[in-house]
């Protein structure tokens, strides 16, 4: 029993990594074999919940989800349920929502605005948007002299940093800020999140959908898979576009894949081939006319990068395809499911009619009744149950495409690859994979295999 002179400590815990060489041993070190049982073992999985969702740096929200003091939204970083809120101040905090005192949930909703605060269902805690207990059922812990209110809260997640908009938090106190954590990718970034003076958004609401297969499927297709488009999406973009996808050779020649960090991003500079899948000319039109501003501002590089058909994955699981605006992230939820969350976002000076056109075409390719999505989800779905298989999960996994093909002095930051048919970035993702799985410190974290290049070097033109 507390007799006030031994009192409980409620302040935050933050699991410490640890190291684990036997699962860092599934991926061959250059990333060229991955072992299957990434996908599968349920070993596997619960170190990753600890060793890269407990302590990478994991996309929250956009702040136009949370314009306002109290306003909030609930998320997951890794199986964590999350409240991201709008305080008095203008900052934005995040509380895994759980109530310190029996562990049910505080938020029930997805979303809200102008809260005053959260309430647990279960003995009516009560919660301000800073996450400090504010009130409890009656006058029961009131006669409690050994209770100290001021000590408890909801646990907040260690760190919260904005780049551009785009928020990500990570539960590891003694992570890099986000900007290192992110390296010189931001290059990268910067072509969705700074092509315009007035920022962007996010419009039209969230798309949730579930998938049955393991989290990396999808993450390492976003990360460079143009491969699989033109076999699996072929049909799709024939009914859109009315002909098969075809790049000219130009395009092809000039395409590369961007990796640093295990993040990356392919793209064939073809400026507006990922916004022709949406079906809107009008679309097609306005990006080809904003190319010579974009230019000045960004450079021709990254003008192209635009609407050009690429796509892009922050590792672990935040996933971009510019040109066609989806921003997804693929929430874990066990060894062979996902819970997709989907959003559109938009240049906040895009006229309104521009921004429903990308809404709409959000939905028509890539949400669950979406043309190419339906395409990708039962890929994944069977690639994952395939690997269960006891025989099949111990035959390893080829990686090997365009082995040889980086260029060692590239203008571009991060490590560069030729072409847009390649493995490399998804070798970088696995090899970033087995990083956080065999390092415990952040130090060897930054400086391993997948850390920028030594000698990288920017163009004058592109900034």
């Amino acid at each position: 029993m507390c007799d006030g002179r031994n009192l409980p400590d409620m302040r935050p815990v933050y699991p410490k990594a640890g190291a684990y060489p036997e699962h860092a041993a599934l991926v061959k070190p250059d990333g060229t074999q991955v072992d299957r049982k990434v996908f599968v073992d349920r070993e596997v999985y619960d170190a990753e919940l600890r060793q890269i969702f407990g302590r990478a740096w994991l996309f929250l929200a956009h702040e136009s989800q949370v314009l306002n003091p109290g306003d909030f939204i609930r998320t997951f970083m890794g199986e964590d349920d999350v409240i991201v809120v709008r305080q008095r101040d203008k900052s934005i905090n995040a509380f895994l929502n759980s109530c310190p005192h029996r562990g049910n949930r505080v938020c029930q909703v997805d979303s809200g605005q102008k809260s005053r605060g959260f309430v647990c269902n279960y003995h009516g805690w009560s919660f301000g948007i800073d996450g400090g207990l504010r009130g409890t059922d009656g006058k029961v812990y009131d006669a409690d002299p050994t209770f100290e209110k001021a000590k408890i809260g909801l646990t907040p997640v260690a760190q919260v940093q904005n780049y551009k908009g785009l928020i990500f938090g990570t539960f590891d106190p003694d992570a890099p800020s986000l900007e290192e954590f992110l390296g010189p990718f931001t290059y990268y970034l910067d072509v969705m999140l700074d092509n315009d003076d007035g920022g962007t958004e996010f419009v039209g609401g969230a798309i949730k959908s579930t998938m049955e297969c393991n989290w990396k499927f999808p993450a390492e297709n976003f990360v460079g898979d143009i491969l699989h488009a033109f076999w699996t999406h072929q049909s799709g973009a024939q009914a859109i576009l009315g002909g098969a996808v075809n790049l000219g050779e130009k395009e092809r020649e000039r395409a590369f894949h961007a990796t640093v960090y295990g993040h990356g991003i392919e793209t064939n500079l073809d400026k507006v081939g990922n916004t022709k899948t949406l079906g809107y000319p009008e679309l097609v039109e306005h990006t080809l006319g904003r190319f010579e501003a974009m230019k000045q501002r960004l450079g021709d590089t990254r003008a192209r990068m635009f609407g050009a058909v690429s796509s892009c994955t922050i590792f672990p699981n935040f996933s971009f395809l510019p040109g066609q605006s989806t921003f997804r992230v693929w929430h874990p939820k066990g060894p062979g499911r996902v819970d997709l969350y989907t959003w559109t976002l938009v240049n906040k000076n895009l006229p309104d009619e521009y921004k429903e056109m990308y809404r709409k075409g959000t939905m028509i390719t890539f949400s669950p009744g979406g043309v190419f999505e339906m395409d990708d989800g039962e890929n994944w779905e069977y690639a994952t149950r395939i690997n269960e298989g006891w025989v099949t999960r111990h035959q390893p996994l080829h990686y090997g495409l365009g082995i040889g093909s980086e260029v060692v002095d590239s203008e571009l930051p991060g490590h560069i690859y030729r072409g847009s048919l390649n493995d490399a970035n998804q070798r970088h993702f696995y090899m970033r994979w087995a990083e956080f799985m065999q390092f415990e410190n952040w130090d060897d974290l930054q400086n391993g295999r997948t850390a920028p290049p030594q000698k990288t070097r920017l163009n004058a033109e592109e900034g």
